[in-house]
């Protein structure tokens, strides 16, 4: 098997082993699901690191036949061929170390599931063969199959494993996403028939050389292309989320299991930014022209719409649902920039965004576990009985907020640069929305960790030696105890990853200079 199949689909030695483990043996379920994410781990650090030396990353292309459809009889001899087409470069390289690392690190949180542990790992092994496959795609055939791998999985963790209106919250998310994927579907099926391939290298040239458009099918006028983007953007507009197609993420990242919204947020939101980027930018950087406008007032609106309703939230999990929300538009700001930095920034975003939600999430699992809630009302006093869970929570809150020397400053900074140099009154707009940020974040977090002790715990808060009791993620704990190794070390690297990127900018820079040229000279710039 190539590098790049092994990678994507090595964890699915995990699901086959399981299979064959017994549902009570939660202790060996545990350790082959999570082992079996360190495989793609290990192979997108490799190639993250060759990479970093000079390694080209197109020797690491794969293609060959997959489904000849000229073999049915109501197809001529010139009919399409499928081929199965996997490849990386810079920019897709970066969302799979980004996938590698979130799959690992949920991997290790999911120690705090207890019900249904064999299942639940199957479920969340394929989720991340669809995040790695849908990034290392080479064409829109396998980017589609592999996008609705993760649909289907990520339906039935929340489902399954979510929360009191788990049901609710599937539902939602099949719905919003599902139209997405069937406005993707049909801008697939309106490009392959009148080009006759899918690659998204060939699809590039047939658009922009004037020599390869006379292998045309079917012609592909301005206004075909236009409205091929605008469904391509309203596709991703729905995945993103875009306000006001929002309201189905608010109930994801409420009502599913911690360690599984660690993936939403922290990769699953970035499929559609990474989308944007990579066919929108980079099939129609012409066209894309025309709509940099509207997606720039629309980042806007998200930053601001989800940080004022963030304001006015009392409850952790609704807080950071909104602030998703928002943080997003940053990613939109950044491409209606429609500049090397703006587009840079987005990328930035979308990155740091992860790491943050994801150590966010993180938390926020081993909040409810000990105390059965995350009402900030009901909550309060826990740097006295947490301080290793608090001063995590407090890093969080303050990359959050885009502090200097974490990566939310980074990628912030960049996007609104670029679009200060564009639309200036509108980058002025969507800054307040920066300032709101601040004070959701360190209004929540100092409420529960330097408030006052709320009466339903702290008489316990002294306690810090009790053991948890073995129940799902939905059941009330009762204990407060701070941060033990199998939730710090995850927290520890995430921290790490945070500081790394906003001290050391470089690290995602230097993979992304040589995909950022080719798309500044797509646009003319």
């Amino acid at each position: 098997m190539s590098f790049l199949s092994l990678l994507v689909f090595s964890p699915l030695l995990g699901i086959v082993l399981l299979a064959f483990v017994r549902r009570t043996d939660a202790k060996t379920i545990q350790w082959l699901g999570t082992a079996a994410t360190v495989p793609p781990l290990l192979l997108a650090l490799f190639a993250f690191i060759q990479a970093g030396r000079g390694f080209r990353l197109e020797q690491l292309d794969e293609a060959y036949d997959w489904v000849r459809l000229a073999d049915l009889p109501f197809f001529t001899d010139a009919a399409y061929v499928i081929r199965y087409e996997l490849s990386i470069d810079g920019l897709s390289l970066l969302f799979i170390v980004l996938t590698a690392v979130l799959g690992t690190l949920a991997a290790v949180a999911s120690l705090l599931v207890k019900v249904e542990k064999k299942g639940y790992f199957m479920w969340l092994l394929a989720l991340e063969i669809g995040m790695l496959g849908v990034f290392a795609a080479a064409n829109f055939i396998w980017f589609f199959l592999f996008l609705e791998v993760t649909l289907v999985a990520m339906f039935l963790l929340v489902g399954k494993w979510g929360g009191f209106e788990r049901e609710r919250a599937a539902y939602s998310y099949l719905l919003y996403n599902g139209l997405g994927s069937a406005l993707l579907l049909v801008v697939i099926a309106v490009l392959v028939a009148r080009t006759g391939t899918a690659n998204f290298a060939l699809l590039h040239e047939m658009l922009h050389n004037p020599v390869a458009e006379g292998q045309l099918i079917a012609p592909l006028t301005l206004e075909v292309r236009h409205w091929l983007l605008g469904g391509l953007l309203l596709a991703f507009a729905f995945k993103l989320p875009t306000v006001p197609l929002h309201r189905w993420l608010i109930r994801v990242h409420v009502e599913a299991p911690p360690p599984v919204v660690m993936l939403h947020a922290g990769v699953l939101l970035k499929i559609a930014a990474y989308g944007m980027i990579r066919f929108g930018i980079g099939l129609f950087p012409d066209e894309f022209r025309t709509f940099a406008g509207v997606i720039a007032v629309l980042g806007v609106v998200n930053i601001l719409y989800g940080a004022l309703l963030a304001l006015r939230q009392r409850e952790l999990k609704h807080v950071l649902a909104y602030s998703s929300v928002s943080h997003m538009g940053v990613v939109l700001v950044g491409l209606g920039a429609l500049n090397e930095a703006g587009i840079q920034g987005a990328v930035f975003q979308s990155v740091a965004h992860g790491l943050i939600a994801a150590l966010s999430f993180l938390l926020v699992g081993v909040l409810a576990n000990r105390i059965g809630t995350t009402d900030i009302q009901r909550l309060g006093g826990l740097a006295k009985a947490m301080p290793l869970f608090s001063g995590y929570l407090l890093t969080a809150a303050l990359a959050l907020l885009g502090l200097p020397g974490l990566a939310g400053f980074v990628g912030e900074f960049t996007a609104f640069l670029g679009l200060f140099e564009t639309k200036p009154a509108l980058a002025a707009a969507g800054a307040l929305g920066l300032i709101f940020a601040a004070v959701y974040s360190l209004q929540a977090i100092l409420d529960i960790t330097f408030g006052r002790a709320r009466e339903r715990y702290e008489s316990s808060l002294s306690l810090r030696g009790l053991q948890e009791s073995a129940a799902s993620f939905s059941e009330p704990r009762g204990t407060v105890i701070d941060l033990q190794a199998k939730e710090a070390v995850p927290a520890f690297i995430l921290v790490a990853l945070i500081v790394a990127v906003g001290v050391y900018p470089q690290l995602l820079a230097g993979p992304l200079a040589a995909v950022l040229e080719t798309m500044m000279n797509g646009l003319g710039g």
